[in-house]
């Protein structure tokens, strides 16, 4: 099997859905040995914040010499970000190599009368093989939806749970209230085990700590008093962090936004709790420096200075509200001109409200998925808010719309799905 065949047959497996359970991941594992049970894992769910916690903890641990598996989803430009070793991608021949042994184990599934695995079962195999194989320390472990049903949640004794910002996305699937949603967060929380939380509003705390207290389970809270902001700008933030006494001072990290500062503050705690512990060996310098190299696409992301160009995944109504505010923190701007494209089963009004107002002018145009919304129908909705709105289906296209109508000291900013700035990044690379 080559790279190509590898991903043919990954993707081909999405028209089995999403099923959220656990007896499909649990027998494709067991064929394949179990490689999870062989693992130590720092498991993070959440609904915004998951994928910079992930890289600010990978990083901070790789720069104290370990080595750091890491899984994420989904992907942005290739596949292979989603299964990394010390922010180094899964190498095309190692995921080809890894794929055949899984697919070998699935036909066995098939064979015994269970159902197909889903794609993102397959992909999640897939990585415990591989990560067992190179003989990784630890892996940083990313859910993929929810937390009680995600299949990641097969892991038994992860050293930490790691739970980001809770808000309302998914409601299809995760419940219609912010106390469903953060019951099915809190899916992923072990009996005897240790838990840290971003601060989280009202209902969704009442919810972990309920649930943490029926499995014997000590939660803490991230306090931001113990967070001091020195600066943020469009170059990243400073800031310094307390934790039992200690003061670490001069942090800096290049993830731009308040709140990656918060997710970073968040990722500092965590493994500070697993230091005090013994369950890890970490330093003021490593954190520092840790910090500092950590590195995630797509949120808050400046591709391109002329044109000045951001482009950020704000696909949820807390992600749009931090756009909007560190866009009006952080950068001056003559027109601010929107590029958005969103997926069909978001709350889009919710998002459009938030965000539309803002632009002096915005182009509507299309994710390449099958669950986009149409630019026409986007148009329509964004019309409510805003009739400054056009739409241009083809993704490059819209781009070119939206420098054509940049002047000097304009800002462009490219929203409204992950998918969609995926694809923006590769054609903005390559202008």
């Amino acid at each position: 099997m080559n790279y190509e065949k590898a991903l043919e047959f990954i993707h081909g497996t999405r028209k089995f859905g999403s099923k959220l359970g656990l007896d499909n991941i649990r027998k494709l594992l067991e064929l394949l040995d179990n490689p999870h049970e062989k693992l130590k894992f720092i498991h993070i769910a959440g609904t915004n914040g998951k994928g910079s916690t992930t890289t600010f903890i990978s990083s901070i641990l790789t720069e104290s010499g370990y080595n750091v598996g890491t899984f994420t989803s989904p992907y942005l430009e290739v596949f292979n970000e989603r299964i990394k070793i010390n922010d180094r991608n899964i190498e095309n021949n190692r995921l080809s190599e890894v794929t055949e042994k899984v697919k070998i184990k699935v036909q066995m599934m098939l064979d015994e009368g269970y159902n197909h695995p889903t794609e993102f079962e397959i992909v999640t195999a897939i990585a415990f093989v591989y990560f067992l194989e190179e003989k990784v320390d630890m892996v940083v472990l990313e859910v993929g939806l929810g937390g009680r049903y995600d299949s990641t949640n097969i892991i038994n004794n992860p050293l930490i749970s790691v739970i980001t910002s809770i808000s309302m996305d998914h409601m299809d699937i995760l419940g219609d209230t912010i106390e469903k949603i953060a019951y099915e967060k809190a899916g992923i929380i072990k009996e005897n085990s240790m838990v840290i939380s971003y601060p989280q509003v009202e209902g969704a705390k009442n919810v972990l700590l309920n649930v943490s207290k029926e499995k014997n389970s000590n939660i803490s809270f991230l306090d931001f008093n113990s967070i001091k902001i020195d600066e943020y700008n469009d170059s990243g933030g400073l800031f310094s962090f307390s934790h039992q006494g200690n003061l670490y001072s001069d942090l800096k990290i290049n993830l731009i936004g308040k709140y990656q500062i918060y997710n970073a503050s968040l990722a500092i705690k965590t493994l500070l709790i697993l230091n005090d512990m013994k369950k890890i060996n970490i330093s003021e310098e490593n954190i520092k420096n840790g910090l500092k190299n950590a590195k995630w696409m797509g949120r808050l992301e400046i591709i391109s200075n002329n044109p000045k160009v951001i482009i950020d995944g704000a696909h949820n109504e807390e992600g749009a509200k931090s756009l909007v505010s560190n866009i009006k923190k952080i950068f001056d701007y003559n027109k601010l001109i929107l590029v958005m494209g969103m997926l069909e089963d978001k709350d889009i009004d919710k998002i459009l409200s938030i965000i539309s107002p803002y632009a002096d002018s915005i182009i509507a145009t299309e994710p390449r998925v099958p669950r986009a919304l149409s630019s026409e129908e986007l148009v329509e909705r964004i019309e409510k808010f805003n009739k400054n709105v056009v739409s241009e289906k083809d993704i490059k296209k819209a781009i070119d719309l939206a420098y054509k109508k940049y002047n000097k000291r304009d800002l462009i900013v490219i929203s409204g799905s992950l998918y969609l700035i995926g694809e923006v990044r590769g054609i903005i690379k390559i202008k």
